[in-house]
């Protein structure tokens, strides 16, 4: 298969731009290369024995800024695939350009949204038991979710780790969700940044648009955009009316940081 054919193997996502997938894996590459460690398991040898299917779970780290707070990206794919060379290695390499630290999230795929969002909260343990060996600062983290991912990263915002099997940990200081029917919503949650295509016949505008009332009912500070013309699973929307949504994501987070971090690396 040639590069650019790789939108094949990605059926639930659009926009896949071989040049942008490249670059995020060069990215790792030049990182590895470097000598960085660039994967993480979060499963302990005892927890995979006792289920095997955690064997492949684990965190890719895009680095920013030592010290810099982090985000967590976990990509769609209908929890049958794991859409990260589209929606997570790209999101990273753009987060960590601008000073903050990106874990992407590779979750059990084909096991449903319960084992998947058991992993996102397995890695945010993980990050916090090690935070000082990873240079990351645990105050003030944000999760990143996309299609499948954002249910999994609204599940996490809403109710806690706790709920997912993990400790009791803070939450985030606020969670970016893209094109997602997700509807279930907390009693308080996390600041909200919310992107669609007005053409997602997989997750409608009018859908998010339900969450993003209720939101705002329980006053939540929500930031939504809708784009014209764009379908599911867009991405970094590479040449479409959605790009550059992620600098606004990254903008939105870096608000949420001010009161407490007035030294926060650069959103620009």
């Amino acid at each position: 298969m040639t590069l650019g054919n790789i939108g094949s193997l990605l059926p639930y996502h659009t926009h896949v731009d071989p040049a942008v997938v490249v670059s995020s894996l060069n990215r790792m590459i030049d990182d590895a290369s470097a000598g960085k460690r660039i994967f993480y398991d979060i499963y302990t040898d005892a927890e995979k024995r006792a289920d095997s299917s955690r064997e492949n779970a684990g965190l890719f780290l895009v680095r920013g800024r030592s010290g810099a707070p982090f985000a967590v990206v976990a990509a769609g794919g209908g929890f049958a695939y794991v859409g990260s060379v589209h929606e997570g290695f790209p999101y990273a390499v753009e987060i960590s350009n601008r000073g903050y630290n990106a874990f992407v999230l590779r979750y059990r795929a084909s096991r449903g949204g319960a084992a998947a969002t058991e992993d996102l909260a397995a890695a945010l343990s993980y990050i916090f038991r090690n935070a000082a060996s990873l240079g990351v600062t645990t105050a003030g983290y944000s999760l990143w979710g996309s299609s499948a991912g954002a249910r999994m990263a609204a599940s996490i915002g809403s109710h806690g780790t706790a709920r997912f099997g993990g400790p009791d940990l803070p939450k985030p200081s606020c969670v970016v969700l893209l094109y997602t029917g997700h509807s279930d919503v907390g009693s308080a949650e996390p600041p909200t940044f919310v992107a669609v295509g007005d053409e997602d016949g997989i997750a409608p505008a009018a859908a998010m648009e339900r969450r993003v009332a209720a939101l705002r009912r329980l006053g939540t500070d929500v930031d939504y955009r809708k784009y014209t013309g764009v379908g599911h699973g867009f991405g970094l929307a590479t040449g479409t009316p959605a790009e550059g949504w992620i600098e606004d994501a990254v903008r939105f987070w870096t608000k949420q940081l001010e009161p407490r971090r007035p030294g926060r690396p650069s959103a620009g």
